[in-house]
């Protein structure tokens, strides 16, 4: 089957959808599936806008609202990941994934599904090791702290994913995995990017968790996004026994969503022709999330995940194959995702004038419905509850006046890694000019809407479309310069497609368990897309 992979999209969905519809009617190939690696921007109205974590100036609405009302509809399957300019206020509802509009979903802080028999799985926002290790204690309506806070990776999620044995087709994640630069063409890339060269240097680009992630499960595909660089690489898996086969996955990190960017991907990828057309849930990642559930934590205290060092009497939380039938019986091996999508928000009207919404702490119905399916902690109502008992966000309202943790982590809290630089130290200079000072095109423009006085620019969308070929696969570090020279060159080719509730009880778990001074800091790249002059160092 052939799946469309976009990088960051910044809410300009209509671009992207009028992309795919012109791929189809001039080259007759039509994506089953779109994949979006973050920075997707689920913005339904005014108050999530005051959710982003970006200045004022770039709270732009976008016109994912269009999807959110039923005016429009994704004409093609949408799956994505969160990254960390999001409408978290929203995302945060859906903390085990959900339908955000009709036919776009979202993966959460971290999911697998299926569609076809593929196995796709994602994990959302980016690292910082300051709040790694913390739980999802935020909600809105949030402060300066807590909506950066609230797109940050957390250790429980990274835990979750790890227990998974089953081989993975397909991952996602915002940042890119730590070291993966040194499988790919480094020289184009920093040719293209010259300030990544100190943390390539010194190997401190991306995120220590996802490398992680990439090392235990090896899957056949990574895609990233967050940079807003086209990069490809291919990394050999060392196996753990000599009867153990070599896998390799092959990464690709996708641009922006921006007129003559080079941000859609098409990949074909070997399918069960059997499977139905529905997405569905992975029967392995629902048994982990039971067998995981009693980890979880809405506190802001720093933790460590259960490992074996003498410290734990279980470490060892991964899915029995006794498990994950108990799971396939439970939903009558009925493994469809129902479209249960829910409005939970007043949907921003271009013809009224704009108007002040506070953001509300809302419990989704279908969180609510899936913790009840599958016996899980309902993290919001936990939140929630905590909230009213005033355990949640006093303590961290205490520390508003307290300065942001430097890159090394929590002073008494120190980070499992060594080093938080995910959130980058240097200028990028692509992402941060664009507007004022004439870099890239103002995110704006990716909104405009199709009408006779501004017609939509079919020319530019298709440029933006790159096949995948099969020569995807390159070697490591310099070596691999006339491979990339070839990838650029490919174009557009056609390719050969891949081969082709019981009722029963509900149940829900809530409640009650358990400087330097003078020197201007430098803003972060992850944050430098929407940098601020007034804001002290962000993400």
């Amino acid at each position: 089957m052939k799946v469309a992979v976009a990088g960051c999209c910044h809410g300009a969905l209509d671009k992207m959808y009028e992309t795919l519809e012109l791929l189809q009617r001039r080259h007759n190939v039509r994506p089953d599936l779109l994949l979006c690696c973050g920075d997707f921007q689920a913005v339904r109205n005014e108050a999530d806008l005051r959710c982003m974590a970006v200045p004022a100036k770039y709270r732009q609405m976008q016109t994912f609202y269009r999807y959110y009302s039923g005016e429009k509809k994704a004409q093609v399957l949408t799956v994505f990941i969160g990254g960390n300019h999001e409408a978290s206020n929203h995302l945060q509802e859906l903390p085990y994934g959900g339908w955000v509009a009709p036919n776009i979903y979202y993966l959460g802080y971290a999911g697998v599904v299926r569609f076809r028999g593929v196995r796709i799985g994602g994990i959302s926002g980016i690292f910082k090791s300051h709040d790694y290790r913390k739980g999802h204690f935020e909600c809105p309506p949030y402060n300066q702290q807590t909506i950066r806070s609230a797109y940050h990776v957390r250790n429980i999620e990274v835990f979750k994913l790890k227990q998974l044995k089953r081989p993975i087709d397909i991952f996602m994640s915002h940042d890119w995995p730590r070291s993966i630069y040194h499988y790919g063409n480094k020289k184009q890339l920093l040719k293209m990017k010259s300030f990544f060269r100190q943390e390539v240097e010194s190997n401190t680009l991306g995120s220590p968790a996802a490398s992680e992630l990439l090392q235990h499960l090896k899957p056949t595909y990574w895609f990233s996004a967050h940079l807003h660089v086209k990069f490809a690489a291919f990394m050999q898996h060392q196996t753990n026994s000599k009867e153990e086969l070599p896998k390799a996955t092959k990464f690709l990190a996708l641009d922006k969503c921006l007129p003559h960017r080079d941000f859609l991907q098409i990949i074909d990828i070997e399918h069960d022709p059997n499977a139905g057309d529905s997405l569905e849930y992975d029967a392995e990642w629902i048994a982990v999330l039971k067998a995981t559930n009693s980890l979880a934590n809405v506190t802001q205290s720093s933790w460590n995940m259960p490992e074996n060092n003498g410290l734990h009497a279980k470490w060892d939380y991964s899915a029995t194959e006794e498990a994950i039938k108990e799971v396939l019986e439970e939903l009558n091996h009925n493994l469809k995702i129902p479209c249960n999508f829910t409005l939970t928000a007043a949907c921003y009207d271009p013809s009224k004038p704009p108007k002040h919404v506070e953001p509300v702490h809302t419990i989704n119905p279908q969180t609510t419905e899936f913790c009840a399916q599958f016996g899980l902690t309902d993290i919001n109502d936990r939140i929630q509850q905590a909230k009213e008992e005033g355990s949640v966000r006093g303590e961290y309202e205490e520390e508003e006046e307290e300065e942001e943790m430097d890159s090394t982590g929590s002073a008494e809290e120190p980070s499992e890694y060594n080093t938080d630089n995910s959130g980058l130290s240097s200028i990028n200079p692509d992402e941060i000019m664009l507007d004022e000072e004439g870099g890239d095109e103002d995110l704006s423009t990716c909104s405009v809407d199709p009408s006779p006085d501004h017609p939509p620019d079919f020319s530019a969308s298709f440029s933006d479309i790159r096949i995948m070929p099969d020569s995807m696969a390159v070697s490591s570090d310099d070596a691999m310069d006339s491979t990339n020279e070839e990838l650029e060159k490919s174009g557009v080719s056609k390719q050969v497609e891949g081969k082709s509730l019981n009722e029963r009880p509900l149940k829900r778990i809530g409640g009650n368990e358990n400087g330097n001074s003078g020197i201007k800091k430098i803003k972060r790249r992850n944050q430098a897309i929407y940098a601020a002059e007034d804001e002290d160092k962000t993400e």
